[in-house]
């Protein structure tokens, strides 16, 4: 699945991604290829991506949206923390 994460200031990832944890208003939760469509806003805390190559990628995030269709995750965030 392809992932893009932007901030107000920069586009901060793009690219394929095995998956991507965020920390949901109602909770953290993962998403994984062919998850169903979802739209959540995000608290503070700690976003997880795993690139298709293994590598792990973590940072901090004031809160944000984040939406999931069609294997395409964009995350809108702020108060970025790398």
């Amino acid at each position: 699945m392809n992932l893009v994460i932007l901030s107000p200031e920069k586009q901060i990832f793009s690219g394929p991604v095995k998956s991507v944890k965020v920390p949901g208003a109602s909770g953290s939760f993962e998403m994984l290829e062919n998850h169903a469509p979802i739209v959540s806003s995000l608290e503070a805390g700690e976003v997880r991506i795993i690139k298709e190559d293994g590598e792990k990628m973590t940072f901090r995030v004031e809160g944000g949206f984040v939406e999931l269709l069609n294997n395409e995750v964009s995350l809108l965030v702020a108060g970025v923390q790398e």
